[in-house]
């Protein structure tokens, strides 16, 4: 089962190209603009093959007239980015107030916001409220090509030249503990980004002894190690083998089958569907935030809403016994 979350009509109203293979949508819900602060996001149900799914999308910016997100089109994703691109002006889709999980604390001296492609949209907003305010606040954006900045401008704006740009294509190089070593004392860091990015940042944060607790990061799952490919997740208390095709998450997959986990934010980073691995013939593709580095090679649990098996199968335990 999965905490409520409510759908109403909403219009698209303006879409554009940001880069390549990333769209900026504005979009209008049929009622009020819910106000919304940094970080936050908006759910969309998106009416694909496997039936309807919930897909995330970031905030981007301060809040205004509309809701403002970015997608990646993700050829090798589940389908939701691709059903995202193939909307126009005047299209209808069905749209959720905005939540916030990834909410900055405004109280922190000192800040250091990390971006990473499609991740710069729940940063962008965080630098502008920081910018207002007068905070001590330095940004990184990271970017395979220099047309992968995006919002750069923006950025550019607030911060002028606390912002650094980093263009791998450009041999420019990105190393997380300088990064890190010129964050004062008690400053926060927020991350958004590739796993391998939020990772990398993560391993030079411990090793600066760090507060935890100072580590802010959001993923949305979108990627992993390896492409998704169909794999099959076996329920033994229950005698069920189900299929879960590439485009379609297990939980999503088991709830179809009648299996239900204990779900939220469908993102990775509650843990609230994370099941007992009892075996597994493939490799399994960590791909949300909330298990530890630990846990991840142990491989005794799995984040369904997001995490994949890779060539093989996966047995689980979801909890539920007869006498329950």
């Amino acid at each position: 089962m999965r905490f409520a979350t409510t759908f109403s009509e909403a219009r698209v109203v303006a879409v554009r190209e940001l880069s390549r293979d990333v769209r900026e949508f504005l979009i209008a819900p049929q009622g009020v603009v819910a106000p919304w602060t940094p970080g936050a996001h908006i759910d969309v149900s998106l009416p694909l093959a496997a039936g309807a799914q919930t897909r995330s999308y970031s905030l981007v910016g301060l809040a205004g007239p509309h809701y403002r997100i970015a997608v990646k089109r993700a050829e090798n994703g589940r389908g939701g980015s691709r059903y995202m691109h193939g909307l126009a002006p005047g299209d209808r889709l069905m749209a959720s107030d905005p939540a916030n999980h990834f909410e900055i604390d405004l109280r922190r001296p000192h800040y250091l916001l990390v971006a990473g492609g499609i991740g710069v949209t729940p940063i962008l907003g965080m630098a502008q409220a920081l910018a207002r305010r007068g905070a001590d606040v330095r940004a990184v954006l990271a970017a395979r090509t220099r047309a992968d900045l995006l919002f750069a401008d923006e950025f550019d704006a607030a911060l002028g030249e606390r912002v650094r740009h980093v263009v791998s294509t450009e041999s420019m190089r990105l190393a997380p503990a300088d990064q890190i070593a010129e964050l004062p004392a008690g400053g926060e860091l927020y991350i958004c980004g590739p796993l391998s990015l939020v990772e990398a940042f993560r391993r030079a944060w411990t090793a600066a002894n760090r507060p935890q607790e100072l580590f802010r990061t959001e993923t949305f799952g979108s990627g992993g190690a390896r492409a998704a490919e169909p794999f099959r997740v076996r329920v033994p208390a229950l005698d069920a083998a189900i299929d879960v095709p590439a485009d379609m998450s297990m939980l999503d997959a088991l709830a179809a089958a009648g299996v239900e986990v204990m779900s939220d934010c469908r993102r990775g980073e509650c843990g609230l569907c994370a099941v007992e691995v009892i075996a597994a013939s493939g490799a399994i593709d960590h791909r949300d935030v909330f298990l530890s580095e630990v846990e991840r090679r142990e491989n005794r649990r799995i984040c369904a809403c997001v995490s994949r098996v890779v060539g093989g199968d996966v047995s689980i335990d979801t909890g539920w016994r007869a006498d329950h």
